[in-house]
């Protein structure tokens, strides 16, 4: 790349400055030209510049929400033929960040391969800025993955979590960032199946064929995980397991009817026909304007051949919390994505949302990821102050410099 353009990310019907640094060229009063490209609207636009202290800068003022190639020749139409890309978002859009995250993880404290530690660095190494633990029956793994970054100064946000598995139930639920939980609670069965007789008692016009204790326990969990400050998450419903999908299909009907849950696991691990059923049904519950919200995870047992990091979700959040980021997944702000080794990048969410994320995953997330590792890798070595240092200008700067949403355009 001969150039350093910045912003990448302009808000529509704003105007804003866009710089394009000659990164190799020699001091010049050659004059450019700079092609704009609309991909939606097919608008193009032709503008001659001039570099001054080799940035060649104009005013934009970009009015639809789409990406906008842009394409730099020299006078000559020769030499310099070097294109790249900017975005236009809505404001509601241009003033989230793009946060990666994975809800839904395992470690050798249930029947992962490594500590809670462990896994939370390497996360941290392949480009996350936010996980959940999500051990079987154990909470307390998330919180010694929460507990090994206490003191090392990083916007890593480690969350606590665990999968839930009540007594006689088949489902399989997350509780992701609860403050306590689930599981335990379950251990008082007295208590436990009492209120969930309640719940099946009023229980209206159910269907004949869906098992009501099933989905009354289902109901009690989601309660209780929204009543712990949770995000509670709806699992592979298609998964095969003994010859079976995990949940009968009129009992998935049933809580897309009902939305007794926050989210919905659209991607859950690495089963190609269970990932596909669950986009097909979404896809499905869409024609019947059934809007669920939307996660993926990569419900990995195991940092190195285990699925991590080949799926996961991508979260438009104000701010990398866990109150911001329930918000915004519920709010339909997230999309589910699908990357494994050598066969490319699926994306799956509301369209406008799934062509933003398909040009940050170009032009922002590598950089991103780079600097995850960097600081990963400094943690590793214990080098926390080393860690301090670097963190000021880590996602935050980044963000500042692919949004521009307070600094003028300057590169």
């Amino acid at each position: 790349m001969k150039f350093d353009v910045y912003p990448k990310i302009f808000e529509t019907h704003k105007k804003e400055i866009l710089n394009i640094k000659l990164l190799y060229e020699k001091e010049t009063s050659n004059e450019y030209f700079v092609e704009i490209y609309g991909m939606d609207t097919g608008e193009k636009r032709i503008l001659a510049l001039k570099p001054k202290n080799r940035i060649l800068s104009t005013e934009l003022k970009l009015k639809k929400e789409q990406e906008y190639r842009i394409i730099i020749k020299d006078k000559d139409n020769i030499g310099i033929n070097e294109g790249f890309s900017v975005y236009a978002c809505d404001k509601d859009l241009f003033y989230k960040n793009p946060y990666k995250g994975d809800l839904h993880m395992h470690t050798n404290r249930s029947d992962g391969l490594e500590c809670p530690e462990y896994v939370a660095l390497n996360m941290r190494k392949m480009g996350f800025d936010f996980i959940a633990i999500t051990d079987h029956r154990n909470y307390n793994a998330s919180l010694e993955a929460v507990e090994s970054f206490k003191n090392i100064k990083s916007d890593f946000l480690i969350l606590p979590g665990e999968e839930v598995h009540p007594p006689d139930n088949y489902v399989h639920i997350i509780n992701f960032g609860g403050k306590e939980s689930i599981n335990e609670k379950m251990k008082d069965e007295e208590t436990y199946r009492k209120e969930v007789e309640e719940i099946i008692q009023n229980l209206e016009d159910f269907p004949e064929f869906i098992d009501k204790y099933v989905y009354a326990s289902c109901v009690w969990c989601f309660e209780k995980i929204r009543e712990s400050g949770g995000l509670s998450i709806f699992c592979h419903p298609f998964w095969i397991t003994k010859n079976i999908y995990n949940v009968p299909l009129n009992l998935v009907d049933y809580m897309f009817e009902k939305k007794p849950f926050c989210a919905f696991e659209l991607l859950g691990g690495h089963e190609t026909e269970s990932n596909n059923l669950q986009t097909a049904y979404y896809n499905n519950s869409r024609e019947k304007q059934q809007k669920i919200p939307i996660v993926g995870v990569s419900d990995a047992h195991g940092i190195h051949n285990s699925y991590a990091g080949w799926f996961y979700t991508v979260v438009f959040s104000e701010t990398l919390t866990l109150d911001d980021l329930k918000k915004n997944i519920k709010k339909f702000y997230s999309v589910a994505v699908e990357s494994i080794p050598n066969e490319g990048t699926r994306i799956y969410g509301e369209f406008r949302l799934v062509k933003f994320t398909e040009f940050l995953l170009r032009e922002y997330f590598p950089v991103h990821d780079n600097r995850c590792f960097i600081e990963g890798s400094i943690i590793e070595n214990e080098k926390t102050e080393e860690t301090a240092d670097f963190q000021g200008e880590l996602l935050e700067g980044l963000l500042n410099k692919y949004y521009n949403r307070n600094q003028g355009g300057k590169i």
